[in-house]
Formats: C-alpha cells, structure tokens, sequence
C-alpha cells in the first residue's frame, strides 16, 4: 500500500479521535508523532512508547518533556491491503502504545488481543 505522510497521519489523527474515553481520557503529557520508520530501519515494528508508564512516572514539573508515542508508517503500510485494514491496523497500534502508558506489558496485551 502507498500513501503520503500528510494522509496517514490524518488517518492516525481519525483513528485516536475515534478511540473511546477510556483509552484516551486518562492521558497527560503524551504526544503522538508518525515516522516512516524507527532509527534503525526495521520494518517489523509498528510503534512505540517512550516514556515512564503512567504509574511509574514522577510528577511532571515546568520544562519537562511529554512522553511520546510514536507510530511507524512504513512498516503498517506495508502489512495492510486496503484502507481499511490500515485503518485496524492504526487502531491497534494506537491501542497497544497508550496500553504501556496505562502499564500494561506485552504480554498482557496480548492477552487482551492488542499485540
């Protein structure tokens, strides 16, 4: 699938409108970027969350930094067909990177089926 940097991060921005409260509601001081791919120029990961878990974090004071969530088009463009299943596959990643903030692991998402 190809598409431009300008049209996937609408799609991002559309799918984490559409998230419920209780995903979203509880997030404070996270941003979420796109990049075409991590650093290393894998194509096997899809997102990532860098920062400290909700629980785990100390209390955010003047100058300190967001967390950040970051979603890679590259390789979800890759592994999707057709819009729509962009669109899931967006939907889940987003799930499972704001699952960390919530401090959820692999593993537990997994379980839930958001890995």
């Amino acid at each position: 699938m190809d598409m431009t940097l300008d049209e996937f991060e609408a799609e991002v921005s559309q799918q984490f409108d559409q998230l419920p409260e209780e995903v979203v509601g509880g997030l404070e001081n996270v941003v979420f970027v796109v990049e075409d791919r991590p650093g290393d120029g894998a194509m096997d990961l899809l997102g990532t969350y860098e920062g400290h878990d909700r629980f785990g974090r100390a209390e955010y004071g003047y100058g300190q930094l967001p967390d950040v969530v970051v979603i890679f088009r590259d390789p979800i463009l890759a592994i999707c067909d057709d819009v729509e299943q962009l669109r899931h596959q967006i939907h889940v990643t987003l799930v499972h990177e704001i699952g960390h903030y919530y401090g959820l692991s692999d593993a537990q998402l997994h379980d839930l089926g958001w890995a």
